[in-house]
Formats: C-alpha cells, structure tokens, sequence
C-alpha cells in the first residue's frame, strides 16, 4: 500500500467564521474512498478557527491565538471522529511541532507512532501544537508541516487541499488568460522568494508556501499534488480512477 499525505487548509475547513461541515464531510468520504487503496495520513489546520466559533477572540494576538488553538483542537476532532465515524474509521489526535522534525530520535518517534496507528486502521490527525509553541508560527506553517510529515513518515505523496485549485504560469487573479501547469518537475529559485499572500482570515499562506513545501519534496524525490479542496472532483478523479484532469503535479518523474 502506498502512503499519502492528505493536507487540508483552514480556508477550506471554515466558512463565515465557522466550520465548513458540509466540506469537512466531503472530505472525510473522500478520505474513506481513499483509504480502501492507500495509508492515509491527514494534517489538518483549523484549530484556531475552531476556536473563534467558540469564543471570538482577537486572532491577531499571539496569546489568544494559541488560546483558541488549546479550545478549538478537541473541537475539530470530535467533528472529524463523528464523520469519520460514520464509515466506521477510528481517528487519532497526533500534535507535532517543528522541533519534532529537528531531531533523528524525534522523527523516529513520530513515524512509530503513525506506523502503529496506520497499522491498526487508525488514521493519524496531524496538526501543529499552536497552543504552547514558544514563538508565533512562519507563515505558511501547516504546508511546510505537512511536507515534513510526508517525507520523515516514508510516504510516497502529498496532497494539498487548498483555496488556491493548481499552480498557475502566471497570477489567476489578475490575468484572465492564466494556465494551469498540470506537471511541474522543478521550480524557479524566484517563484520561491516571493511574499506569501493569504487569501483567509484564517490561512497562514498562499501559493509560495505551496511552492516551498512542492521545492523541499522534490529534493526527496517525493510528488506532491495542489488542488482545490472546495470541489474534490479533480482529486478524485487523479487518486481513484487514475486521470489527472485539474491541479497541478509536482514530481521528478519516473
């Protein structure tokens, strides 16, 4: 069995200022369809987010942030083991920060831990431990978390399920006649130096985290898949029937 990196960004998981259910429930089926062919491992923002339905804090304070990451955790997991739930899944809250990756004993503890889960049927829920990290995260935390997790756990891929569908050859949001690059063997040093432009209240990135997270698999010989995460069609159609029809692949090839 394959092992994929599933990772899905609070835009998609909130809408106005609340959980996104009905996406959090196509994304869940989607995962259950997945896992009947591969390990699946889920990194999930959305803990803060999470939080704010429960008690509206200023987010822009580092304090409260990590306040309403410590109250919207257990929240989003109860959401997601509910709907995992339903297709008799059981689910698994595993908290990292980046200091687990910056150590070889470390990384060797996580990818036990995940193997035990993913060995058991047990899907792994990872998400950054927001709520005691000792200094405010860089942006674009979750993207690059996610492509650690990908790489210190033997997995094969990783999917972001984001606002932003594929890597395009030029601004969407700007340019009427931008195209989507559907393959993308390596990157431009300059694509990667560029600011990071969020587009939620919630997000902590945009594209160039995106391109930084696809630049650090690439080095490890590791494909990475960006596409939306609002209509899942696309990544349906490329992870169970085997047709790339939307988003992009980055990959080194055979």
């Amino acid at each position: 069995m394959r092992r994929v990196v599933v990772k899905v960004g609070s835009a998609v998981l909130t809408q106005n200022d609340t959980i996104a259910l009905q996406r959090m429930k196509n994304l869940v089926d989607f995962l259950a369809e997945l896992r009947k062919e591969h390990e699946v491992v889920l990194v999930s923002s959305g803990a803060v987010a999470a939080g704010y339905t429960a008690l509206r804090l200023d987010r822009g304070i580092l304090q409260n942030k990590q306040a309403l990451a410590s109250i919207g955790q257990p929240i989003l997991m109860n959401k997601y083991a509910k709907k995992f739930a339903e297709h008799n899944i059981l689910t698994a809250q595993v908290l990292v920060t980046a200091a687990n990756f910056n150590d070889d004993d470390e990384c060797r503890r996580v990818k036990d831990t995940i193997d035990t889960l993913l060995s058991n049927g047990v899907i792994p829920i990872i998400n950054e431990n927001d709520a005691t990290t000792t200094k405010e995260l860089v942006v674009g935390d979750n993207d690059q978390l996610s492509a650690y997790v990908a790489k210190h756990t033997a997995s094969s891929l990783l999917i972001i399920l984001s606002d932003i569908d594929a890597y395009y050859d030029k601004d969407p949001r700007k340019f009427e006649d931008a195209k989507i690059l559907k393959i993308v063997n390596s990157i431009d040093a300059d694509e990667l130096e560029k600011e990071a432009n969020p587009n939620s209240a919630f997000a902590t990135g945009g594209i160039i985290t995106k391109l930084k997270a696809a630049n650090y698999l690439l080095a490890h010989k590791i494909d990475m898949v960006l596409t939306s995460g609002y209509d899942l069609s696309s990544i349906k159609s490329l992870m169970l029937e085997g047709k790339h029809l939307g988003g992009t692949l980055f990959t080194r090839g055979a």
